[in-house]
């Protein structure tokens, strides 16, 4: 008899080629299923409720799963850590809803840029920011994510080869916040498409860095082609930083805490040159 599992884990994608496991390469999908079969004895399908590209790390990432009526979850969460990569950290393992479906089930999912804005590297955060000298003209920058709240044709920020079919997509909320040298996009929505959070990201330094107006950004969310909308920020700098479920908990390990987590409590080193 199996029982419906959820699994809440974070992930530094810095060495992993994403989330879906592929022949041959280090993903998350391959360790988690590798670490259930050795101590379960097999493998279970995962649904995970936000698939990763190669280098996105995920600051928080929900997985639905079955596993065996009879399993501990304490210790197989402990085993799990033991035996997956120290990148990956499973810190949530609990009974769900025989229903419940981390993928179908998420209201918004929430992501993170993050932009290191000073002359030289900060070696610290060089495998989690998108390292920019600057400097950056941000008011329309903020006015620009400030559009982009509802919904509109995004066709310019996604691959021209995709498997998707529909590209309008509705933004619930997105802003730009600074503390000391570091920047950051805060972005929610109910789906994303591929690569959209970063060539947004690469759109709007384009405007703070004066190549490119707020006007032609906004004739951009019009369906505008790909070849149009602006570059691929790197991998590096995104984060997966929350799913939203209607039972509007938060995850284990911030149940007691704020519900607002500073971008800058995630590093060390703070925002400091």
């Amino acid at each position: 008899m199996l029982d419906r599992y959820r699994m809440d884990l974070r992930y530094d994608g810095a060495g992993l080629h994403g989330w879906a496991k592929q022949p041959g390469l280090a993903t998350v999908e391959r360790a988690l299923e590798e670490a259930l079969l050795r101590v379960t004895g097999e493998a279970p399908p995962l649904t995970v409720a936000g698939r990763t590209d190669a280098g996105v790390h995920a600051y928080r990432q929900v997985v639905s799963l079955d596993l065996p009526a009879e399993v501990d979850p304490s210790g197989l969460l402990y085993s799990l850590n033991a035996l997956t990569p120290a990148q990956i950290s499973i810190f949530g393992l609990r009974r769900a809803a025989p229903d419940f479906d981390a993928r179908r089930q998420a209201l918004s999912r929430s992501y993170r840029f993050l932009i290191w804005l000073f002359p030289s590297q900060n070696p610290f955060l060089r495998n989690h920011t998108w390292w920019l000298r600057g400097p950056l003209d941000l008011g329309p920058m903020a006015a620009a994510a400030e559009a982009l709240v509802g919904g509109h044709d995004l066709t310019a920020f996604t691959p021209t080869e995709t498997e998707h079919r529909h590209f309008t997509r509705t933004i619930l909320r997105c802003r730009w916040r600074k503390r000391g040298r570091l920047l950051w996009l805060e972005i929610e929505a109910p789906a994303f498409l591929r690569h959209m959070v970063r060539t947004l990201v690469g759109t709007m330094v384009e405007i703070g860095l004066g190549r490119r107006t707020l006007s032609d950004f906004l004739e951009l969310l019009e369906g505008a082609p790909r070849n149009v909308g602006g570059i691929t920020a790197p991998a590096q700098g995104l984060f997966l930083w929350r799913i939203r479920y209607d039972d509007g908990e938060l995850a284990p390990d911030q149940s007691s805490g704020s519900t607002s987590i500073d971008a800058t409590g995630a590093f060390p080193g703070g925002t400091s040159p």
